[in-house]
């Protein structure tokens, strides 16, 4: 079973647009006091959603520590993948189990 997140309350294109724009103006050192909550007002988004694209763009970039949105999606990958194969085993270890109990009582 798979769960979706919340649908995003802003379009892709216009979190693509506002993180692009504040990046850009955060490289300015005249533009770059309050770039976040100006872009956001601008916009209408806001200040923390776009703080957050932001923050998130600069680790994509190698601009900032962190785990990358591929890095990211590919643990959430692999963590699924985990848990998958937790439950597979369970399943084969009871099926086992029940053959094995099958056996000895067949066998007497």
């Amino acid at each position: 079973m798979r769960f979706m997140g919340a649908p995003s309350k802003y379009p892709e294109e216009l979190k693509d647009r506002a993180t692009r724009l504040t990046v850009e103006a955060r490289r300015d050192p005249s533009a770059r006091v309050g770039a976040i909550a100006r872009i956001a007002d601008q916009l209408g988004i806001h200040p923390e959603a776009l703080r957050t694209w932001v923050r998130q763009a600069e680790v994509d970039g190698g601009d900032r520590p962190g785990s990358t949105t591929d890095d990211a999606k590919r643990i959430a990958a692999d963590e699924r993948e985990v848990r998958e194969l937790k439950r597979d085993s369970e399943i084969l270890k009871t099926a086992s189990a029940y053959f094995a109990a099958a056996e000895l009582s067949t066998a007497n």
